[in-house]
């Protein structure tokens, strides 16, 4: 029997592959064109592949870009746990995590997640076709709940603030019209806006 095991995890290593680009092509696009502007053609022809094969994986655009939420969130969830495990204070953890969701590559990442999470399609079809939306922001929200709890615990964090408004302000950071607006008419970098950014939400939740 060994023999016929061989090709197909062969078989499905390349489909895997092949599934991976895909998310990778169609990510870049979405990027650069935004979500109405992302076309199936333009995503096979950078993949290498047919535009049928596009089809096979994922059956319409729709269900591309939830792919792409559902992998980048469970991505950004993972850190978020490596992180809050790790032997850092509540201020540094709260530090790295912004870093992460707010600069560099990742904030451009996280802009377009709250694009998809914003658009009125495809929240309908997060919420009716997968429940993912908000069983992961439910999930993001209770360990950024947690991390500002600790943060209170440790008297680093004002305690008179509900933690509520903290994760509530966090989130209001990550517009990503703001971020156009500061890039386009401010000339600034992700790196630069995330540095400022942090500046202003941690100074405004610290006991300093």
């Amino acid at each position: 029997m060994e023999p016929i095991t061989a090709p197909r995890s062969l078989k499905e290593k390349q489909r895997r592959e092949r599934e991976a680009l895909i998310l990778k092509a169609a990510e870049e696009v979405l990027l650069e064109k935004g979500y109405h502007e992302t076309s199936i053609d333009e995503i096979a022809a950078r993949v290498g592949i047919a535009k049928g094969t596009v089809y096979l994986h994922f059956p319409s655009k729709e269900n591309l870009v939830i792919a792409i939420f559902e992998r980048e969130m469970q991505q950004l969830l993972q850190y978020i746990d490596s992180t809050m495990d790790s032997q850092l204070t509540a201020w540094g953890k709260i530090e790295a995590i912004f870093d992460v969701m707010h600069g560099g590559m990742m904030s451009k990442r996280m802009r377009l997640l709250f694009s998809i999470s914003d658009n009125a399609g495809l929240k309908h079809l997060l919420v009716e076709k997968t429940g993912c939306l908000r069983e992961t922001w439910d999930q993001l929200t209770t360990r950024l709940n947690s991390l500002f709890e600790e943060g209170k615990a440790e008297g680093a964090f004002d305690s008179t603030l509900p933690t509520m408004v903290m994760v509530s302000a966090f989130y209001s950071l990550l517009s990503p019209k703001s971020y156009d607006r500061l890039t386009t008419e401010g000339q600034m970098s992700g790196e630069e806006i995330a540095t400022y950014l942090k500046r202003i939400f941690l100074n405004g939740i610290s006991t300093n």
